[in-house]
């Protein structure tokens, strides 16, 4: 392994599910350098996730979204600026022995290129020149394999051990107050809880809402499950139409939890029914069983991580497509409410066992 780095730089910018999926790296790196101090640069909306994680001495967040919208507008462009130089001031602080390129994008090859550190290390599936910066050659991982599998290769090719990680969003106290408090007014703590994430950010990996209605209908007639809906703050109205078609009656929490809340929410319910989207990654790292639906992505790169998921997909000619729009997206729509309910019915009762 050589001599151990005494510093490391991760970049991982986004996704929520991209960033989750990178926490067994950083216990395998915290747990084989203990000494070592560890950084990471993270965009603002996946920050949340590595909040107060014990295995990281500083969180070096990109407001680049933000700064992109109000540059867009026209406003606060010297503020804008201000801001920019002094994050840049912040990642070229310190002289890192380690830095590490788990994006494999532009974006991040202008922060590696920043960046001041004796060795750059990253992946060989990264495009957009992202490799021009690194130091060394790119190590290798399957562009098939898991994400979480692919990031660990670091671990392998830094000699580390890697056989033990839990890969959990760190919790604190008030996170769980706040949800204990909420299922408690709600009057369904300690019940059968099941969530439902409906949405997702691409359009292609929709299912109809009036499908998510029955289903959830049927789970709490048929299993006497408590149904709540998570999602974004932009799903909540439309989460609002799938339970106007319901006849039973569920909660919508969309848009009124943090990442941290959801995350501790999804670890006492029983089951998550999700599309592929970052709060089913999420729920997989708190060992909340999930049954997802896919259609244009694959599982084998993004699915639920762990075992006692389930992937419901059509085993249609065209998916895994990878596309954001579709004319037909028979993939999805080729998912019958009845294929879903007999997938969470054996997941509940497996858990009943």
């Amino acid at each position: 392994m050589g001599k151990p780095p005494k510093s490391i730089l991760i970049i991982k910018l986004s996704a929520i599910g991209d960033v989750v999926h990178t926490l067994p790296l950083l216990e395998v790196l915290r747990k084989n350098f203990p000494e070592a101090r560890i950084d990471w640069v993270v965009e603002e909306e996946s920050s949340q996730i590595i909040d107060a994680h014990e295995g990281i001495d500083k969180v070096i967040i990109s407001r680049r979204k933000s700064w992109q919208k109000r540059l867009s507008k026209g406003r606060e462009g010297f503020a804008v600026l201000r801001e920019i130089i002094q994050f840049f001031k912040e990642l070229r602080s310190n002289k890192y022995d380690l830095v590490i390129d788990l994006q494999g994008l532009f974006k991040s090859a202008i922060l590696i290129g920043l960046s001041k550190g004796k060795r750059k290390i990253g992946p060989n599936w990264g495009r957009e020149g992202s490799q021009l910066f690194l130091t060394e050659r790119p190590f290798f991982a399957e562009a098939d394999s898991h994400a979480v599998d692919k990031y660990l290769k670091v671990a392998e090719y830094l000699g580390c051990e890697k056989d033990s990680w839990k890969g959990h969003v760190p919790i604190k106290k008030s996170d769980m107050r706040s949800i204990d408090n909420y299922l408690d007014d709600k009057g369904v703590k300690g019940q059968r809880l099941v969530a439902i994430n409906p949405f997702a950010k691409w359009t292609t990996k929709l299912w109809e809402p009036e499908r998510f209605a029955a289903l959830a209908d049927r789970m709490q007639r048929e299993l006497g499950c408590s149904i709540i809906f998570t999602g974004s703050r932009q799903d909540r109205a439309l989460i609002d139409e799938i339970m106007e078609r319901m006849h039973e009656e569920s909660t919508n929490l969309a848009g009124n939890t943090t990442l941290k809340e959801l995350a501790y929410l999804y670890s006492k319910c029983q089951l998550l029914v999700t599309t592929d989207t970052g709060p089913m990654h999420i729920a997989a790292a708190m060992d909340c069983p999930v049954v997802a639906l896919f259609g244009p992505t694959a599982p084998w790169r993004t699915g639920p991580y762990g075992k006692g998921h389930t992937v419901i997909r059509d085993e249609i000619e065209c998916s895994p497509c990878f596309n954001k729009k579709c004319d037909h997206v028979s993939c999805m729509r080729n998912i019958s409410v009845d294929k879903v309910f007999e997938k969470v019915k054996e997941q509940i009762n497996m858990l009943r066992v």
